[in-house]
């Protein structure tokens, strides 16, 4: 029996942390779209992170989803790989990502670079740092929630990934 490269393995690990993240956030109010982007959307063997772009409303609590992603960044850094999960508004406009802190409200962290820190609770500002283009958010690789979009060929494990969302999500 042949037993599966670590890469393998660590990219395994990573998607099951992508299915739960979607089962986990599709259900809160406000979550209007959720997408797979980045190096898991290649065929590298062990690719660094996770990278997701969840689409909101102007009013979604993003606390319960920065919860869930910390969770998935939890996970992923027992396998010395991370997750990042990038927010856009429902007109396409890339927003930030969600905020590493369990608490976040203005002051509470000096080392918080978010542009409006606390503004929006669990947004993480970081616009100096970080911007997705408009093409990318309109049209991401794949769309994995509410409806399995392929917009480009995706790995074999990728492909199980959406398979499975498509029929148990």
């Amino acid at each position: 029996m042949e037993s599966k490269r670590s890469g393998d393995v660590i990219r395994e690990q990573m998607l099951a942390g992508v299915l739960g993240f979607v089962r986990a956030v599709a259900p809160i109010v406000g979550v209007r779209r959720i997408a797979l982007i980045g190096s898991i959307m290649t065929a590298k063997s062990t690719p660094k992170d996770v990278d997701l772009l969840v689409t909101v409303t102007d009013d979604t609590d993003l606390s319960p989803l920065a919860r869930c992603a910390r969770q998935l960044q939890g996970r992923l850094q027992g396998l010395n790989h991370w997750a990042d999960v990038f927010l856009a508004d429902e007109r396409g406009r890339y927003l930030g990502r969600t905020c590493t802190w369990r608490e976040c409200r203005p002051g509470i962290r000096a080392s918080c670079d978010a542009l409006h820190c606390g503004r929006r609770p669990h947004l993480h500002d970081d616009l100096g740092d970080v911007r997705l283009n408009r093409a990318l958010i309109a049209s991401p690789p794949v769309e994995i929630w509410p409806t399995v979009i392929r917009r480009s060929a995706v790995p074999v494990d990728v492909e199980a990934l959406l398979d499975t969302i498509e029929h148990a999500v």
